[in-house]
């Protein structure tokens, strides 16, 4: 089984996608922010792994960080990409350089990832790309959020029609409610659908997976 790499690997969904994962053996690959971060998902892990810091927005230096990843753990079988801003704006709030930043996040790292990883891992036999949404419904109080969730689909499906033919499934896990352990929304159970979506042939795989209820989203 090849690696997974978790980008965005925080202490919610990240994390735990990174624990589901490795239960199945596979070794897994880290980025985040904080050493902190990396560290304390890493000492969960009982399989191979290693760790890096990135910044997403630093298109160099992820793509360094993705670089140093697949030195030590080969070519990954599994890309999760789980950065986000999450902040309460509306559009009268914002300007063009805190939109344009948001966007670099929740948009332009997975960009990055994937022009990185892909060509890589279609050329080893395919693999998956999955990527963490939310904002079924756009919300004025959420306007960046909104706004990257929604390109985050697009980018995804571009990606699913250009990559599907060379074997690689790319598919969105809209989260649709605040994530806590112990709720609806614990990130545990929302682990196991990533692990269901690479399991699903690329053929039969869905664009997007809605986990809860949309109404909630809006709580």
């Amino acid at each position: 089984m090849g690696a997974v790499v978790v980008i965005g690997a925080g202490p919610g969904i990240g994390r735990a996608v990174a624990r589901r994962f490795a239960a199945t053996g596979r070794p897994v690959g880290v980025a985040a922010r904080s050493r902190t971060t990396v560290d304390g998902v890493l000492a969960d892990l009982d399989t191979p792994k290693a760790g890096v810091l990135a910044d997403v927005a630093d298109e160099a230096g992820l793509r360094g960080a993705l670089g140093d990843l697949v030195d030590r753990l080969g070519v990954p079988e599994v890309v999760v990409y789980n950065a986000g801003v999450i902040r309460t704006d509306r559009v009268t709030d914002l300007d063009a350089r805190t939109v344009a930043d948001t966007y670099a996040v929740n948009v332009g790292g997975a960009v990055t990832a994937a022009a990185f990883l892909l060509p890589r891992m279609a050329d080893l036999g395919g693999g998956s790309f999955l990527a963490t949404a939310g904002m079924p419904t756009p919300l004025p109080t959420l306007t960046t959020l909104s706004l990257g969730k929604a390109g985050l689909r697009a980018l995804v499906e571009l990606l699913a029609t250009e990559w599907a033919p060379r074997e690689i499934g790319c598919s969105t896990v809209t989260v649709c409610g605040p994530v806590a352990p112990g709720t609806d929304y614990d990130p545990d159970v929302i682990a196991e659908e990533y692990l269901r979506l690479h399991e699903t042939p690329v053929t039969q795989r869905p664009l997007d997976v809605r986990f809860g209820d949309p109404a909630d989203a809006a709580g």
